[in-house]
């Protein structure tokens, strides 16, 4: 009876409800059903209705992400964001977008694009403006222009009782207030549902070149280091080790005036080729695809040899960033929870911060030592007493 009341409240609220299937499952948690809101107050009434019949809630954008983290402890509905799909507003004077949560980067990307404008964030395809914030995901060019962070200026959300909450605004010297977009970003959906947010933009580069070269491991950290360094200014220092035991391709981005001859001046100090489109790995996670397994190393630049050393030796790929201190890696083919366990503890002893956001091994740690951890947990409590938001997602539990 009480699941029949709960459909009934939710079919109440006018949003659109379906059963789910095996396609909407949470890191392989199925929910009851599927909410389909189209206004930030059809968000509210759903997380209302949920907060009266303790229903648990995993919101979700373009899916893209949401095998990363643990298994919900329970998932009784899936909050699809995908009809909360408008850019609200564009002041191009101001270099400021508001957007709904659901918009895709693709789609944002376009529009500011015929502005003569960009949000400087490399979100893989598929990725929405809401699950970009809630994954905290860094793309190659947050060397120059920082991450989703810095970027993000203001933020609506709806908490786990249904109340509206706005923080910052939209003019770029508008701090006042809570900081919720600092808060939200990187919480896996466990505080609240991101259903708005507001951005500073960028101007468009008036020209792109990539610089691309291979060199053996063990010169990478001093190229990537002077490219860094270069009066050329590049925008983002990104590698690729395909196979463990062979070379890396080192790729520089160098945007704006005169892009062209800075990367040529690149090309001086790297060796390489200059071209106009980047390598086609540029900008992609390395396990997004079976067995959907991926570790993320955060270090001092200084350190790199080390994760590579540690990468090679376990027969892993990896890609990202070794000026901002920020790679991944991802096996081959299939690995054991064992292999997997064992990689990921050899990096643990070597750098600082070691992650695995997506593993269908729950006996890996995914996330290591958190000092953080009885702050996060208060957090956690001031927002969701009763634990419904994706609950267990998130570090520790949360």
């Amino acid at each position: 009876m009480s699941r029949l009341r709960s459909r009934e409240l939710l079919d109440k609220t006018g949003v659109t409800i379906r059963d789910a299937d095996e396609g909407d499952a949470v890191a392989g948690i199925v929910p009851r059903w599927v909410a389909l809101p189209e206004t930030v107050e059809e968000v509210s009434a759903v997380l209302r209705v949920c907060a009266e019949q303790d229903l648990a809630l995993a919101p979700v954008g373009g899916g893209t992400k949401l095998h990363w983290g643990r298994p919900p402890e329970r998932c009784d509905v899936l909050l699809d964001l995908c009809c909360l799909n408008e850019i609200l507003e564009h002041a191009s004077g101001d270099l400021v977008v508001r957007a709904q949560a659901g918009v895709t980067m693709d789609a944002l990307t376009a529009a500011l694009a015929a502005e003569g404008q960009e949000l400087a964030l490399d979100a893989t395809p598929g990725a929405t403006v809401g699950g970009t914030l809630a994954t905290a995901t860094a793309g190659p060019r947050s060397f120059r222009y920082g991450t989703a962070r810095d970027l993000l200026i203001g933020i609506t959300v709806v908490l786990a009782d249904g109340t509206i909450a706005r923080s910052g605004g939209k003019v770029v010297k508008n701090v006042a207030g809570y900081d919720l977009g600092k808060l939200f970003t990187g919480s896996y959906g466990t505080l609240g549902v991101i259903a708005e947010a507001t951005f500073r933009l960028h101007p468009l580069p008036a020209d792109r070149r990539w610089l691309v070269t291979r060199v053996a491991p063990e010169q990478v950290r001093e190229l990537a280091a002077a490219l860094a360094a270069s009066q050329a200014e590049p925008s983002a220092v990104e590698i690729d080790r395909p196979d463990p035991d062979g070379p890396v391709t080192v790729a520089a981005l160098v945007e704006g005036s005169a892009a062209e001859l800075r990367a040529l001046a690149l090309r001086e100090v790297a060796g390489g080729e200059v071209t106009k489109g980047p390598p086609p790995w540029w900008g992609l996670l390395p396990g997004d695809e079976p067995p959907n397994v991926l570790v993320e190393a955060r270090f001092p630049p200084s350190a790199l040899n080390e994760v590579l050393d540690a990468a090679r030796d376990a027969g892993f790929r990896l890609r990202g960033s070794p000026v901002s201190g920020r790679l991944h890696l991802a096996p081959l083919g299939e690995v054991t929870e064992e292999a997997l366990a064992s990689t990921v503890a050899g990096l643990r002893e070597r750098v600082p911060v070691v992650t695995v956001p997506a593993s269908p091994y729950e006996g890996v740690e995914r996330w290591g030592h958190v000092g953080a951890l009885p702050l996060m947990r208060r957090v956690k409590e001031r927002f969701d007493p009763g634990r419904r938001m994706s609950p267990g997602r998130f570090v520790g539990g949360i």
